[in-house]
């Protein structure tokens, strides 16, 4: 029986996992559809639309004026990206440095794409099915945001 199971484990670690779902959701939100394996694309979906859900929240915890609370859900919504600009070579003082995924990743979610989730309530991606990859046969997936524009897909 498969009593409170709730997750796929694909072949990895947690660790692993954990990384990969969150390099997975930078990528979706900074490109608006990628093509990876319908079983990374169904764990995906819900990792995802929560870190929409607390972009919307902020920005309109923000707009209401309540900047503590939004600078609380930006940076909860920051723990799903990778936290960019960091290590050795920090630039992170430098304000003409190039932002990272995580930092460009969290920006989008907290502007652009949470204006336009603002009156949806749910349910902002979708995933299609595109059949057996020709090498291993591995059944793909396209998923992208409800509304994006139609763009290149960003492979995986």
């Amino acid at each position: 029986m498969r009593h409170l199971v709730a997750h796929r484990k694909l072949g990895r670690t947690s660790s692993h996992r954990k990384a990969l779902l969150r390099n997975l959701c930078t990528s979706l939100v900074l490109h608006e559809r990628i093509i990876t394996t319908l079983p990374k694309a169904k764990e995906l979906r819900p990792f995802a639309e929560k870190v929409v859900t607390l972009g919307r929240r902020a920005r309109a915890l923000r707009a209401a004026g309540s900047t503590e609370e939004a600078l609380h859900l930006t940076r909860q919504a920051a723990a799903w990206f990778f936290a960019g600009n960091a290590g050795n070579d920090s630039k992170q003082h430098d304000s003409t440095a190039e932002r990272t995924a995580g930092v460009a990743a969290l920006q989008k979610i907290t502007g652009d794409l949470a204006e336009r989730f603002a009156d949806r309530p749910g349910g902002y991606t979708r995933i299609y099915k595109l059949g057996p990859r020709k090498g291993d046969g591995a059944e793909m997936a396209l998923i992208e945001f409800v509304d994006s524009a139609a763009k290149p897909a960003a492979q995986d």
